[in-house]
């Protein structure tokens, strides 16, 4: 039986998603806990695959389980995982569906702080900027629903079939001090490293590096920056993941410090 798993993640110590031999990854702790517990091979199929040091605090995978379990799995499983994985929910599939396949909307927030915090720390991206251009900023970002095609913006477009992105929103908003910005975006579909870019040129043009007419250039003309500097991975987390069967809200807040910060937002 094919079963749904929602689980959150923090991503710091993590080299990304995908399963590699040698290298920490969340897949490979996962599946590792599963066939233990379940004392069978277990191998689980990922909504996406994030960066190294990137958050989810929102993720599904699929598995496929031949013979039921008499037990309280969800418990087991947090219990042998490590602190910074959390299974949420467990939730059978009346049919073959694909945790990353099926998905129609993955959303994506991205924090920044401004000033050195040891309490942000892995929690959000530090920049050392003062006298950001914010306004040009958030024009910039509201922009990106307008454009469909973001080659510009991917480390490795020739992999892919197409580079087109069905941009839903896109907003940057800082909170009442000024010195922590929050962008998010949601999308059907994100290509190589695409939101880290993104968030590397929207800084271009807070420090008046980069024009909000440059940028949107970019995304006319289809022509890769000559330069581009991914933001850090620490500020990015998968937020929310959506199927046209399964909307459910996040099992889990931002961590305290930053969920203060979301409800300063304006």
């Amino acid at each position: 039986m094919r079963y749904f798993v929602h689980i959150g993640y923090h991503g710091l110590h993590f080299n990304g998603w995908q399963k590699q031999p040698g290298i920490l990854n969340v897949q490979g702790v996962i599946e590792q806990a599963l066939t233990q517990i379940l004392k069978t091979p277990v191998v689980i199929n990922g909504c996406g695959r994030t960066d190294a040091q990137v958050h989810a605090s929102q993720f599904f995978f699929h598995m496929d389980i031949e013979q039921s379990w008499d037990f309280d799995l969800v418990f087991r499983l947090n219990k042998l995982l490590p602190g910074s994985i959390a299974v949420f929910d467990i939730i059978p599939m009346p049919g073959m569906q694909h945790a990353r396949f099926d998905a129609v909307q993955r959303c994506y927030d991205y924090f920044i702080h401004t000033y050195k915090s040891p309490f942000l720390n892995g929690l959000s991206a530090f920049y050392l900027l003062k006298d950001l251009h914010i306004d040009q900023m958030k024009q910039a970002a509201a922009l990106l629903p307008q454009y469909k095609d973001y080659r510009p913006f991917c480390t490795s477009p020739d992999k892919y079939e197409h580079t087109i992105c069905n941009v839903m929103s896109a907003s940057l908003t800082v909170d009442s001090s000024g010195d922590r910005l929050r962008f998010q975006i949601s999308s059907n579909r994100f290509l190589s490293k695409m939101i880290r870019i993104i968030m590397g040129q929207l800084l271009k043009i807070g420090k008046g590096e980069l024009s909000v007419d440059e940028f949107e250039n970019y995304l006319i003309t289809k022509e890769t920056p000559a330069l581009i500097t991914p933001a850090h991975p620490q500020g990015l987390y998968l937020s929310k993941v959506t199927y046209p069967y399964l909307n459910l809200p996040p099992r889990t807040e931002f961590s305290a410090i930053l969920q203060h910060q979301v409800d300063q937002f304006g």
